[in-house]
């Protein structure tokens, strides 16, 4: 009955949408004149209100409001609303959707602090950070964070493409085209232009010991190289120009046509490549930039744009993960414990359905209740027991590889039971009993202790798995073509070693969103990448797009100490050095009083510092410094008759 009064709930929404895009133009008194009023645009129906990221909770007497029947779950009782804004809400309907608005006002109101202090604290971590003049990024104290700016010392706000690269190769290319000609000159073929872009290549400029980073070097060529000039050479072989078969005007017109198209001349490669090697060495940051400033304002800055509470679908419907402002603070923070622990498990199979099923099977945690089919207690004339029999149809097709004997294998290693090996005996490979260890008084209540515990026993799986889905993905070439379907698991809960340590599970592509597990397991150049990779998709998630290099400056701060440091008064406490640098963040009395009565020095080297006493920075301009070698010259003087 329940479920025939939902589809005919659904079933009249469903009609009413209909209707509502379906209807002409409607007259609607504006005055004392009709004028039409197009609502083909407008939403049939508000829909469902949300609180919490889930639908509306019961408040009362199992029910979200007392206008409806007890633990009733119809759409109309948990928030959805069904009629439009121009039909008007029901008092219902207008409750749930003032619910709903209010999260949001909270959300704004909450938000703002939490975005405020997040920002100020990574300012106060990331202030003194600079570019010294051997490229490397040093703090205050001169310890080293990156021997390089974000792996190749650009600036961030010069590059000229989303992803982070400093040149966009096609729109340069079409620029020295149209601005330098052919003139009559002969297109290169493929040899000459390989021949001239590795010779340009071999320059000191372009060499690392030059200032030029590897990836531009390969990114260059693959463009010359593999782009153009293979282009070239199959336009050619089309047009059958690599041989004899045209010859006199023919030829001479195919050859303009193979130059138009996507062939180059000699002075218009010599041109491109001074003018993007000259572009590149112009976007290189100064030495004595205060990139940490840049970086700290540059993400702080986008979380005030976030919302606070935001969930998003991993692939699968019904498993969330925590996103947003939430998600930043779990990171810079270093959460030991965060809220949506997400384990991205490769196969090695990743084609098989059954394959990925029984993998699962082996992750997930399989209780001791869901397998039995009764736990019940046995009263003899002498003895009493607990009798479990095992529900074999279920298990095998849940292709679980469980009897008797594993069952009480895992009863004697549940720590909370405490039953010894000789209490724990098997009938048969489906049946096994449990006899209590208690004196007559308190037989009773041990009985039904044991009855009430043993169906919380993990029989298989991972005790700190929650669950683990089966998560379906296209597989795409290199041209977005579908090419068939792949399999991979979400393991919802910790414990990322014995998820890797799975049979047929890939573990060098599995992944954990837990960062701090990641240190723990696999070191903390894994747990950087991971910092790197969980802030670079919460902020991707929201549609805001920030470079790498910051997100990279921040991680190597956080880890470069060997630990993951969090962006907290206790981290930034291992972090700095200076008394003034951590009294002006957080603690202020503590820090002065512990300071004057261990006599600590403190050498103003800082930002922080420097504004206090009223000292120059040596930051930017300031960390420039001249040094003079004075010679001390003794002077013989002759003394010289004295003048009358």
């Amino acid at each position: 009955m329940a479920l025939n009064k939902v589809r005919d709930d659904i079933g009249k929404i469903c009609m009413k949408a209909l209707h509502w895009r379906n209807s002409p133009l409607i007259m609607s008194q504006c005055g004392s004149k009709g004028s039409p009023i197009n609502i083909s645009q407008m939403i049939a129906c508000v829909g469902q209100q949300s609180v919490g990221g889930r639908r509306a909770p019961d408040r009362f007497i199992d029910r979200s409001l007392p206008h409806f029947p007890t633990k009733s779950k119809f759409p109309t009782a948990k928030g959805f609303v069904a009629h439009s804004f121009f039909d008007g809400l029901s008092a219902t309907e207008f409750f749930f959707h003032t619910m709903g608005g209010r999260e949001g006002l909270v959300d704004t109101a909450v938000k703002t602090a939490d975005t405020g202090y997040m920002s100020r604290r990574l300012m106060k971590a990331l202030e003194d950070l600079a570019v010294y003049y051997d490229n490397t990024v040093r703090n205050a104290s001169a310890s080293i964070i990156q021997f390089m700016y974000g792996d190749d010392g650009m600036d961030p706000s010069q590059m000229e493409e989303k992803k982070g690269r400093p040149l966009n190769f096609s729109r340069l290319f079409m620029k020295v085209k149209a601005t330098c000609p052919p003139r009559g000159e002969k297109g290169l073929s493929y040899s000459e232009i390989c021949e001239i872009v590795n010779e340009r290549l071999s320059y000191h400029d372009m060499s690392p010991e030059g200032g030029c980073s590897e990836a531009f070097r390969a990114s260059l060529s693959d463009f010359l190289i593999k782009n153009l000039a293979e282009t070239l050479k199959r336009l050619r072989e089309a047009l059958l120009l690599g041989g004899e078969q045209y010859a006199g005007g023919d030829r001479e017109y195919l050859e303009n046509v193979a130059l138009n198209i996507s062939g180059i001349t000699k002075k218009q490669l010599q041109v491109f490549l001074n003018m993007c090697i000259s572009r590149y060495h112009l976007k290189r940051l100064e030495s004595g930039t205060a990139i940490g400033a840049i970086g700290a304002q540059s993400i702080g800055e986008p979380g005030t744009q976030m919302t606070l509470k935001t969930f998003h679908f991993a692939g699968v419907a019904s498993m969330n993960v925590t996103l947003g402002v939430p998600r930043i603070k779990e990171i810079i923070n270093s959460a030991k414990k965060i809220n949506t622990p997400i384990i991205i498990a490769k196969l090695l199979s990743a084609a098989n359905l059954t394959a990925a099923r029984m993998i699962k099977a082996r992750i997930e945690k399989t209780l001791l209740g869901q397998v039995a089919k009764s736990v019940k207690i046995v009263m003899a004339s002498r003895l009493a027991s607990i009798a479990i029999t095992l529900d074999m149809e279920t298990i095998q097709v849940s292709q679980l590889c469980i009897d008797a004997y594993t069952v009480k294998q895992s009863i004697l290693q549940t720590p909370k039971i405490k039953l010894k090996e000789q209490q724990v005996k098997v009938l048969n490979p489906r049946k096994l009993e449990v006899f209590p260890q208690a004196n007559k008084d308190k037989l009773h209540f041990e009985l039904h202790r044991l009855k009430n515990k043993l169906p919380s026993v993990v029989v298989k799986g991972i005790t700190t798995v929650q669950r683990a889905v089966v998560n379906k993905e296209q597989e795409r070439d290199c041209k977005s073509d579908v090419k068939g379907e792949t399999y991979e698991l979400l393991v919802e809960g910790t414990g990322l070693l014995a998820v890797m340590g799975i049979d047929r599970v890939d573990g060098r592509n599995t992944k954990s969103n837990h960062i701090m597990e990641v240190q723990q397991r696999l070191g903390i150049e894994a747990a950087r990448i991971s910092i790197i990779d969980v802030i670079n998709y919460t902020m991707s998630s929201h549609g805001m797009t920030i470079d790498l290099r910051h997100m990279m400056l921040l991680a190597d701060l956080m880890t470069y100490k060997g630990e993951v440091l969090g962006i907290t008064r206790h981290g930034v406490q291992k972090m700095k050095d200076s008394v003034l640098m951590l009294a002006s963040f957080e603690k202020t009395t503590d820090h002065l009083f512990n300071a004057s009565v261990n006599g600590r020095d403190d050498k103003i080297e800082g930002v922080r510092e420097c504004i206090i006493t009223g000292i120059p920075m040596q930051i930017g301009t300031g960390m420039f410094k001249l040094r003079q070698c004075v010679q001390q010259v003794e002077l013989n003087y002759q003394s010289e008759p004295m003048l009358s």
